[in-house]
């Protein structure tokens, strides 16, 4: 039984290229962040095109859970049992799960019990997708696939970028999604961290290093999401006036 972490680090030139990327991609998201004067709001879909979405979503997961299943068995018939390597950001994505939902659902309560229950429900969909298309695309060609290897990377790459992208539109169920300033920094901020990741090459979170800048990553990753369901400055400033008139005396 052997054992390997899951994808090679960049190095070199691949490592600085990366580095340069990954820096552009924050700039022009603070650029955007800084111009962007007000929250803009995402249209909900219509009867069909929601079901078309759901159907999509569904379908996407059906398609990658096969492929993921091939992936293996080819994997497993070439190279024998294969121990993964040990996970140190497990508990650190399932605490930040948990209070997602429960932050986004307190975000969104002004929405009435469903709708808050299914804005929690897609903004913790969405959220360690956040980190995982970008991350994904980073490691997809970096990784040990079965031969012939680039086959098999585009057989599970795509039906789960598939997934990521569906799950994204899934956002526009929320009655409450917002595109603000905050999220557009706080992707900023993420995008940042993964430049100080590739100067080390982007290497496998076993070190101390990779680990903690992949957690930092995955909290504002969810950090991110969350941001989508604050409430806008005016709602903020009708509340204020809301309590300060009920704070007077009649």
């Amino acid at each position: 039984m052997s054992t390997h972490q899951s994808w090679s680090p960049y190095g070199g030139n691949d490592s600085l290229i990366l580095t340069v990327v990954l820096l552009i991609i924050t700039g022009v998201l603070l650029y955007f962040a800084f111009r962007l004067h007000h929250p803009k709001e995402i249209k909900q879909p219509g009867t069909f095109l929601g079901v078309a979405l759901v159907v999509l979503w569904l379908l996407s997961i059906a398609t990658l859970l096969i492929a993921s299943t091939i992936y293996v068995l080819a994997l497993y018939r070439q190279r024998g049992p294969i121990t993964p390597p040990p996970d140190h950001i497990f508990p650190v994505t399932m605490t930040c799960v948990l209070v997602a939902f429960i932050v986004i659902a307190y975000l969104a309560r002004r929405s009435g019990f469903w709708g808050a229950f299914v804005s929690a429900v897609v903004g913790t969909i969405a959220a360690p997708l956040i980190f995982e298309l970008p991350f994904d695309i980073i490691v997809m060609w970096r990784t040990y696939p079965p031969d012939p290897g680039a086959l098999y990377t585009l057989l599970v790459f795509l039906p789960l970028f598939l997934v990521e992208i569906s799950s994204f539109a899934l956002l526009t169920f929320s009655p409450v999604v917002k595109l603000s300033r905050a999220t557009l920094f706080l992707l900023a901020a993420m995008f940042l961290i993964f430049a100080v990741w590739a100067v080390f090459g982007f290497a496998y979170p076993a070190a101390s290093l990779p680990t903690a800048l992949n957690m930092i990553s995955k909290v504002l990753a969810f950090a991110t999401a969350v941001s989508l369901f604050l409430p806008s400055e005016k709602v903020a400033e009708q509340e204020k006036g809301v309590e300060h008139a009920a704070a007077l005396p009649s």
